[in-house]
């Protein structure tokens, strides 16, 4: 298994692509990272099955494997239907795949500035080759920007406070570094709830960074043309705001949960629910990776396509 990344809930998210049911078929992974869930839906593929794999990360697509059946896509799965259509595969997608997770490797890569663990660069993009750094919305927001962020990304206690001792860090000298971060809001927090509060901190950083509620929202809305009847989608999500946009679309086809009913009060969604909880990592793999802690993994299936 490669090193770049440990896949979180390997066999119960891939397993629930049903590829056993059609090996033949077309499948895709919209979140390449380190290759491990696409490694185990190519060893389970036929050899004239197909599987689209994404990401944007150039360091996750020189660590994909040589394989005739894949087709890697270099972009963000927001623009799922736009590849998927011009690969001739919409509405005939078998299974779709995503682990929302940041990659093993980006965390531990310092230079990235995805973990406060290391003083670097404060960075976080998922695609190092444009848009915005983690420092420039630090160094540019204004704060009543930066407060909605820690609010509705991290969901910090005070985010109005970590807002003020940017901006008022800021005045003085930019903030480049993580730990010019960490040290700016210092006041914040104490040995006991560092790690948490950094971590809600450089979480909602990185959302906004990398606009991944707005990717994400764009991803399942496409999932809807790309699937075919009878069609599953397998996400693996790691906080509560992500989780709760994936179980509102699954449940009612739609990000706000809204589930229309017919006349006689019949759900309208598209979707079947395959588990109605989602499905925890156990015990053993919590043990052997502590990042899949928070893992949920859900499953729905289309049930008219459309």
């Amino acid at each position: 298994m490669s090193q770049y990344h440990v896949p979180v809930l390997l066999n119960e998210s891939v397993s629930a692509l049903n590829i056993e049911e059609n090996r033949n078929g077309v499948f895709a992974d919209v979140t390449f990272g380190g290759g491990g869930h696409s490694r185990e839906i190519l060893e389970r593929l036929g050899p004239k099955g197909k599987l689209i794999a994404f990401d944007r990360d150039s360091d996750a697509i020189a660590n994909a494997p040589k394989d005739k059946r894949l087709i890697m896509v270099h972009n963000n799965f927001r623009f799922i239907q736009n590849y998927v259509r011009a690969l001739g595969f919409i509405g005939k997608i078998d299974g779709i795949l995503g682990d929302l997770g940041v990659s093993s490797h980006q965390f531990d890569t310092g230079e990235r500035g995805f973990s406060f663990r290391f003083d670097a660069k404060l960075d976080m993009r998922m695609n190092t080759l444009g848009g915005k750094s983690a420092a420039d919305v630090v160094n540019s927001y204004p704060q009543e920007e930066l407060t909605r962020i820690f609010k509705v990304y991290g969901e910090l206690d005070k985010p109005w406070k970590a807002a003020e001792l940017i901006c008022r860090w800021r005045e003085n000298s930019p903030i480049e570094t993580t730990g010019d971060l960490s040290k700016a809001v210092a006041k914040l927090y104490t040995s006991f709830n560092e790690h948490k509060f950094l971590a809600q901190l450089y979480q909602a950083l990185r959302i906004e960074v990398n606009m991944e509620m707005r990717a994400l929202e764009d991803f399942l809305n496409g999932t809807l043309a790309c699937l075919r009847p009878q069609g599953r989608l397998s996400v693996i999500t790691y906080h509560s705001l992500e989780d709760r946009m994936v179980k509102n679309f699954m449940k009612s086809g739609n990000t706000d949960g809204k589930e229309g009913k017919d006349f006689y009060g019949r759900s309208l969604s598209p979707f079947t629910l395959v588990n109605r909880k989602p499905i925890l990592p156990p015990e053993d793999e919590i043990s052997s990776n502590p990042r899949s802690r928070s893992a949920k993994l859900r499953v729905a299936e289309l049930t008219d396509g459309k």
